[in-house]
């Protein structure tokens, strides 16, 4: 009972949406609902319903399931697997963002409380015999209870469940419990098998070796950036005063791969398509870096964010995240600026094609006001919280504009940097988002949302593409054909075949149609 109504708001929230509140015509649709729900979950209950194990087991149920009310009730977020992935890999400095007073609250009324009550109340168990017998026969009961409901009521609920199937995700601890097994599962199945090498045949294009310059390029991996707040975009704010001076080319027609950091990233490096993206495929087998690689490119990950996710672990990494600069860092965390420190010494002991990628910190949520440096935080007032839904829905979006703002001058650092070294080497840039972020659009914060359900806030992502003048006449790319094509529907499916095409890397993985560059340049790897 306990469980049905107070650790499941969100989906009695989501369900009085969809039938129109509560009415006398409506409830009778929503009894039967919950007691259907009051046998499961004592279904459950009785199935570990032993000595030794009842009393543990339902605490720790109490426990992580108003953990997952408080984040389904203060962000709108889903506990679907891809959620539950995303955070097993946040890092504690991630995490220390969200314990917030109101999270403490919900941890201590619907979990502590109550599992004091459970520890605390004396339970008679019967033999262990006796036990697993009394047990099976209340198991059969509620059974035949069930489905006598589902028999009763299939009409009105099969309806509603095909229409709107993203509120199995509400249902809590059931969307965490599945998600968590899940996840487990594709640990094991990930463990148990080798790495696929992929791209062995990668090689640069002759013709191309023997080029005055070699490419120096700088792939930005952006955190949390949505397209709708760039004013590159059409955003009435100027939140990209640096890079509307500059030579660039904004694509404002890209989409993410996922809605979180631990889908999106392996997949934009990943040769498999969104629609055919599958996480533990994707971590079994070599991705868009371990091709450069094979190529003979020297390929560098700078990180200022909770690690790669897999897609850096067989090339050089440096991790910035931690670094103790004064002018560079807060108490907690480095401003992203640090991605740039003592990199020149690096690029200057290089002497073949290069990628560096530079994972930024970025927009990331929900502390954004520790995104950006104090001198960026020209949008006031800011939400100084990481209770971004109990802030002004003004402060949120001021605090969000201002990390945009601060990716922009930093933008124009990275192009700065190149500009500097374009006597040695042909430089670009590449800025992509991993995915968006909600702001309290329809009472959304965040990210993660299952991709069918994702509003566009969260899937529309920036891409910013510049390249010197020695780049495009190297690789015979027309910029005003790129301009043209600036509209286009692109994704991160992209991002695989355009860097191997921006590179002039031929292998059997590399398809030319996916390449965005293709169609402006004169001289097209073709197979």
């Amino acid at each position: 009972m306990f469980l049905a109504v107070f650790d499941n708001s969100a989906l009695w929230r989501e369900l009085f949406e969809i039938k129109g509140g509560v009415s006398i015509v409506t409830i009778k649709y929503y009894l039967p609902f919950f007691f259907f729900f009051l046998l499961v979950y004592t279904a459950f209950f009785v199935l570990v319903r032993f000595k030794y194990i009842f009393k543990i087991t339902a605490v720790l149920i109490l426990l992580t399931a108003s953990i997952a009310a408080y984040f389904m009730d203060a962000y709108g977020v889903m506990l679907d697997t891809n959620m539950i992935h995303n955070a097993l890999e946040t890092d504690f400095a991630e995490t220390f963002e969200l314990i917030t007073p109101k999270f403490i609250f919900y941890f201590f009324l619907l979990g502590v409380l109550p599992s004091i009550f459970i520890l605390v109340i004396p339970i008679a168990y019967k033999p262990f015999v006796k036990q697993l017998q009394g047990n099976l026969f209340n198991i059969l009961l509620l059974f035949i209870l069930m489905a006598a409901t589902l028999a009763f009521y299939y009409g009105d609920y099969a309806p509603l469940y095909r229409s709107n199937r993203h509120i199995r995700h509400l249902i809590n601890p059931v969307n965490y419990v599945k998600s968590t097994i899940n996840n487990v599962n594709r640990v094991i199945r990930s463990g148990s098998t080798k790495m696929k090498a992929i791209g062995l045949d990668a090689a640069i294009e002759p013709y191309y070796k023997n080029r005055q310059k070699k490419t120096l390029t700088i792939l930005v991996v952006g955190e949390t950036a949505r397209a709708k707040n760039f004013s590159l975009n059409g955003y009435s704010r100027l939140t990209n005063p640096i890079l509307s001076q500059e030579d660039i080319i904004y694509f404002n027609n890209f989409y993410s791969c996922g809605t979180a950091t631990a889908t999106s990233v392996p997949c934009m490096f990943s040769f498999l398509t969104r629609e055919n993206y599958n996480d533990t495929q994707a971590k079994q087998t070599e991705g868009l870096l371990d091709v450069l690689k094979h190529a003979g490119v020297n390929v560098l990950w700078r990180n200022n964010n909770s690690g790669c996710k897999g897609v850096c672990d067989r090339i050089s990494y440096e991790n910035m995240a931690f670094l103790k600069d004064p002018d560079l860092c807060n108490e907690s965390e480095c401003y992203d600026e640090i991605l740039l420190k003592g990199l020149q010494g690096y690029v200057d002991a290089i002497e073949k094609d290069t990628l560096i990628v530079l994972h930024q910190k970025g927009s990331h949520g929900p502390s954004y006001y520790l995104r950006a440096p104090k001198q960026f935080q020209q949008f006031t007032p800011i939400c100084q919280s990481s209770q971004v839904n109990e802030c002004s829905l003004e402060s949120v979006v001021n605090a969000y504009d201002n990390t945009i703002l601060y990716t922009d001058y930093f933008l124009g650092r990275v192009i700065e940097f190149l500009k500097k070294n374009s006597k040695k080497f042909n430089t670009g840039m590449i800025y992509i988002s991993d995915h968006g972020e909600s702001l309290g659009e329809n009472n959304m914060y965040l990210h993660g949302l299952p991709y069918f359900l994702a509003p566009d806030e969260q899937i529309h992502v920036p891409f910013v593409l510049w390249l010197s003048e020695s780049l495009l006449d190297n690789l015979e790319i027309d910029q005003n054909c790129l301009i043209n094509e600036r509209t286009d529907r692109f994704s991160h499916d992209n991002l695989f075949h355009s860097i191997l095409g921006l590179m002039k890397i031929n292998t059997e993985v590399y398809n030319a149609e996916m390449n965005l560059f293709r169609p402006c340049q004169s001289r097209n790897l073709d197979h």
